[in-house]
């Protein structure tokens, strides 16, 4: 079954409700993006990350345009992507957090290029900003990959978010 051009034109208006259920569905991970201006460190969560290329190493993330975090991270031109792990929802609740004192408690280092880099995440990936363009009330954020962390020898599961709650993955690797 197939449908018209009509049909597929009749009601072009998504419920943002129904629209937010839909993409409840679909597991994500979860980071946190940092960076450090004038010895402050930034950070915010974040869950719209992805690759965007293998060459050059690429990867995105969106954040609102009215973000408080982001004009200090464009400032700094660069940004740590921290993938965080399954026992860190606490980490994630803690940056989610407006007007709190996100690093509280928090142990870091700094990367290479300067960026926090939150201990016992998964990996982190050091970056410096490559573009960025609006999208709505959003703003999509491409980064060069320029240094990261990759610890093959990680037994811990990535923190992924699902239907409004945080989970893990099941059972072992192969």
């Amino acid at each position: 079954m197939s449908l018209s051009d009509t049909d597929t034109k009749a009601d072009t208006t998504i419920d943002p409700t129904s629209f937010r259920e839909a993409l409840g569905h679909f597991a994500s991970g979860i980071t946190i993006i940092t960076t450090q201006v004038d010895d402050e460190p930034i950070g915010f969560t974040c869950q719209s990350f992805y690759s965007v290329s293998m060459n050059p190493p690429l990867v995105s993330f969106s954040v609102k345009a009215s973000s408080f975090s982001y004009p200090k991270i464009r400032q700094a031109e660069r940004f740590a992507v921290n993938i965080l792990s399954s026992e860190q929802s606490h980490v994630s609740n803690q940056f989610a957090m407006r007007g709190a004192d996100k690093w509280q408690g928090i142990d870091w280092q700094l990367s290479p290029l300067g960026n926090p880099v939150i201990n016992d995440s998964l990996h982190w990936l050091d970056c410096e900003i490559h573009a960025e363009h609006p999208a709505s009330y959003h703003l999509i954020v491409i980064g060069e990959v320029k240094k990261l962390n990759l610890d093959v020898s990680v037994t811990s599961r990535p923190l992924l978010y699902f239907k409004r709650k945080y989970g893990g993955l099941a059972g072992e690797e192969e």
